[in-house]
């Protein structure tokens, strides 16, 4: 059995706070597979000179962990990664603030990092590669004889190719990604926008799941990233009344109707547009005053990168003019927690709330709204008021649909859910609820690497976590 080699920006070591669905399936597989994961140890040195990887063994599964200089940071992670791609690949070629220094950076890393994985591969390993840190990796990678199975998968959109077209040398990724054997995205969509990235610049094209880039043939395919559906769901009916802090959160709750959005502070996540939709389902509808609130919990992200500390000082003044305009002594309208929750208390609050509010302007996949899902009450579920421009909205075709640009539209969502009957939120829940079971995290893991290895690797039956 040839043996799994992750790659990622940063590691998820076990027992990590941050350790969500993806890392627990990843090292299930890694572990199946007595593998490798190889990824960037959050450590930033002084000297700009490569350093050796640090190599940790737990549970079976070998961790390679990777330094980067100040420099590197600067311009490969916060600046050509987060500061080009990011706003790219989410439609806001606004917001890309490209550089030639920062584009250097960004492959003199993937650089790094093929070199460092040389030194550790075995002639039979299968490498994963994740996400939009990484695209060149298999090109320099197979630039030093490296004849590995390599597959990519992207976690966040792939843009309209007008969109990508803006971007300075954006070429250079098609190419890379033409490196890989598999390369793997959210949706139809995003394979159909890259398919036409291709066909419009004349470099090759799309037929079924075959692609040929350059002369070269390799598989493009949709694996919709999933959630652990069954813990999630086993988080949620968990006795709140265990934990004294969030019995606290119970009861300031207590006889309200709750909303809840739980969005990463970033422009794509629609946060202020939110806001101001829920401000206006409140002055529409005077009656729900001082019965319904909304719990925004939104952890700050990116502080170093100027677009994000803007936006952290407009959500919070605009939260401060909603609850200062409507709110009384006894009523906020918007609880605003900009702090990273545990997952069971995520998981609880889930299930507490009756709508769950997942409104990004565009979002790769979006596991907030799965996990909104999983987390209800089988007999009395919430309603999922979905954007349209979510991956996840090709799977939870249930939920409501909204515009995000529309504050209209997702203050009416708002109402119709407060009002559906009990028997329309079971009859659009069900549904979601089975494909989340049927296609979790580990069918998702485990689709994308029998595609990716040969027929006799086959990863399909990855086994789950007994509960």
């Amino acid at each position: 059995m040839s043996r799994l080699v992750v790659v990622s920006n940063r590691v998820t070591l076990p027992g990590s706070k941050s350790a969500g669905g993806m890392a627990v399936a990843l090292n299930a597989a890694l572990r199946r597979k007595n593998g490798l994961w190889m990824g960037w140890s959050g450590k930033v040195k002084a000297e700009e000179e490569p350093s050796a990887l640090t190599e940790k063994k737990v549970g079976g599964i070998t961790y390679a962990l990777t330094d980067l200089s100040q420099k590197d940071l600067e311009d490969y992670y916060y600046g050509f990664a987060n500061q080009v791609l990011w706003p790219i690949f989410h439609n806001r070629a606004d917001l890309a603030e490209y550089s030639e220094a920062r584009k250097t950076a960004y492959y003199r890393v993937n650089e790094m990092f093929a070199d460092q994985l040389e030194q550790v591969l075995r002639k039979d390993d299968v490498i994963w590669v994740h996400d939009y840190h990484l695209i060149p990796l298999a090109e320099k990678l197979q630039q030093r004889g490296c004849k590995n199975r390599i597959g990519f998968f992207l976690h966040t959109p792939w843009p309209p190719a007008d969109i990508l077209f803006t971007l300075p040398h954006y070429h250079t990724l098609l190419r890379g990604l033409s490196c890989y054997d598999l390369v793997g995205f959210h949706t139809e969509n995003d394979r159909n926008n890259f398919a036409e990235c291709l066909r419009r610049q004349e470099m090759g094209d799309l037929n079924g799941d075959e692609c040929r880039v350059y002369g070269k043939e390799f598989r493009c395919d949709v694996f919709p990233i999933s959630i652990d559906t069954a813990e999630f769901a086993s988080l949620a009916e968990r006795d709140a009344e265990r934990d004294d802090d969030l019995q606290e959160s119970f009861d300031r709750l207590a006889g309200f109707d709750v909303a809840i959005g739980v969005d990463r502070l970033d422009y794509s996540k629609g946060i202020d547009q939110r806001i101001v939709a829920f401000n206006r389902f409140l002055r529409s509808n005077k009656h729900r005053r001082r019965k319904t609130v909304l719990l925004q919990i939104t952890p700050k992200s990116r502080d170093e990168i100027p677009a994000y500390q803007a936006m952290q000082k407009d959500v919070a003044e605009l939260v401060g003019r909603v609850d200062g305009e409507l709110g009384t002594v006894g009523w906020v309208p918007v609880h605003y927690i900009n702090q990273s929750l545990g997952q069971t208390e995520l998981a609880r609050l889930y299930r507490r709330a009756r709508v769950g509010l997942v409104t990004p302007f565009r979002d790769g996949m979006n596991l907030v709204a799965k996990e909104y899902v999983a987390a209800q009450d089988p007999r009395d579920p919430g309603v999922l008021v979905l954007s349209r421009f979510a991956g996840a909205a090709s799977e939870l075709g249930e939920a409501i649909l909204v515009n995000p640009y529309d504050g209209e539209d997702m203050a009416s969502a708002i109402e119709m859910s407060l009002d559906m009957p009990r028997d329309e939120r079971i009859r659009r829940w069900t549904p979601m609820m089975e494909r989340l079971r049927e296609y979790d995290v580990y069918r998702w893991c485990g689709d994308f690497l029998s595609s990716l290895e040969p027929p006799r690797g086959s990863m399909g039956s990855l086994d789950r976590p007994r509960q």
